[in-house]
C-alpha cells in the first residue's frame, strides 16, 4: 500500500481504470467471470445475443426482461470501499479521473466527480426514433413491473445509453481516452481482465510513453509484466488505504 500511495504522490497525472472486479465487491455479479452473466443462457438465448442491437431492434422485451434483475436493480447496491476511497484519492489531488468499462453508476454513487464510462451509461435512456430522453429513474419503474419503456413523445421503445454488441463505441471519449493515457504517467487498473478492447490497450499507451502501470486484480492478465506494482486482493488493499486516508 505504501509503494501504490508513493506512486500517486510522485505522479503528475494519475488515472484509474476499472472493470467489472470492482462491481463484484459491491454484490453485483461479473459478466465473464464464474456465475457471471455470460455464463449461461437465458431463455435459450446467448447473452452476448440478447446484447446486440441488431437482436434489440427486432425484439427489445428480451433485453428488458434479462435486464431487469441487473441494470433496472441499481438502486439495490451501494458503493464498496474502492468506490468510496476513489472518491477520496481524487478530492485529494492523488488521482484526476476514473475511466471505467462498468454500467453500474457506482463510481458516480460513491462520490467520484470525474467518471468516464467507455461502455456507455443506463443513467440515461434515448428514443431510437425521435430521440427523446428519458431517465434511469423514469424507465427502472416500468421495467420492474414487466413493462416495455416507451417514448412518451413518438411511442416508440427506448434504448438504454450503454453499448450494444454492433454498436461503435463513443469516438469522441476513446480520442479523449488515447490523449489522457498518454499524457498520464501513472495508470492503475482495478479489476480488470484486460483482455478486451479497449481495455487491453490503454495501459500500453502511458507504458509506452513513459508512465507507470500498477495492476490489481484477482487473476492474471496479458499485461502482468508491465506493471511496476503487482496486487491481487482489491479489497484488502483498498481497505488498507482507506484506514490510512481516515488517520
Amino acid at each position: 500500500m505504501e509503494k501504490l500511495l508513493s506512486l500517486m504522490e510522485k505522479s503528475h497525472k494519475s488515472i484509474v481504470f476499472t472493470g467489472a472486479g470492482v462491481s463484484t465487491l459491491s454484490g453485483i455479479r461479473d459478466f465473464r467471470g464464474r456465475g457471471g452473466f455470460y455464463t449461461s443462457d437465458y431463455e435459450g438465448l446467448a447473452v452476448e445475443d440478447i446484447l446486440s442491437i441488431d437482436y434489440f431492434l427486432r425484439d427489445p422485451s428480451i433485453f428488458y426482461r434479462w435486464a431487469r434483475e441487473f441494470l433496472y436493480t441499481l438502486d439495490d447496491f451501494e458503493p464498496s470501499v474502492v468506490h468510496t476511497v476513489l472518491a477520496k484519492l481524487e478530492k485529494r489531488g492523488l488521482i484526476e479521473s476514473v475511466y471505467t468499462q462498468n454500467i453500474d453508476l457506482l463510481h458516480q454513487k460513491g462520490g467520484s466527480k470525474r467518471v468516464y464510462e467507455i461502455h456507455g451509461s443506463p443513467a440515461n435512456h434515448h428514443c431510437l426514433a425521435c430521440r427523446t430522453t428519458m431517465s434511469y429513474q423514469e424507465v427502472a419503474p416500468l421495467v420492474a413491473k414487466g413493462e416495455l419503456p416507451h417514448c412518451p413523445k413518438c411511442g416508440k421503445v427506448v434504448k438504454p445509453d450503454i453499448v450494444f454488441y454492433g454498436e461503435g463505441l463513443d469516438g469522441a471519449l476513446l480520442a479523449q481516452a488515447n490523449r489522457d493515457f498518454a499524457a498520464c504517467d501513472l495508470i492503475i487498473v482495478l479489476g480488470s481482465s484486460l483482455t478486451v478492447q479497449p481495455a487491453a490497450t490503454l495501459p500500453l499507451i502511458t507504458y509506452s510513453n513513459g508512465g507507470k502501470v500498477v495492476i490489481v486484480n484477482q487473476q492474471a492478465t496479458p499485461l502482468d509484466s508491465y506493471a511496476t506494482l503487482r496486487y491481487w486482493d482489491l479489497g484488502e488493499l483498498f481497505t488498507s488505504l482507506d484506514g490510512y486516508l481516515s488517520h
